[in-house]
């Protein structure tokens, strides 16, 4: 968006489109090999039945918690470059 306020261009709007699906696939496919490594022995081998769940539980909490922080991550970092590339256009 503009440094006055305006309405944002279609180059922008395209660039925050492709940044947000950048984002939601990287942190699907981030919390996919975390949710594989962490489960994935739990899966293929005979494991104690504790170690099993507690494996699989944690799998299931490290996902979710990998792919917010991941999108978050990338939408912030997106937000922090287009501010900055204002701030220099308004030079």
């Amino acid at each position: 968006m503009t440094g006055h306020g305006g309405r944002r261009t279609q180059a922008e709007r395209d660039a925050i489109t492709v940044e947000i699906g950048y984002a939601l696939c990287s942190a699907m496919f981030a919390a996919a090999v975390v949710a594989g490594a962490v489960a994935g022995p739990a899966l293929l081998f005979e494991l104690p039945g504790a170690v099993e769940k507690f494996l699989l539980r944690t799998a299931l909490v490290l996902a979710p918690t990998l792919f917010a922080a991941r999108v978050v991550s990338v939408l912030l970092r997106f937000r922090g470059r287009v501010v900055v590339d204002v701030d220099a256009d308004a030079r």
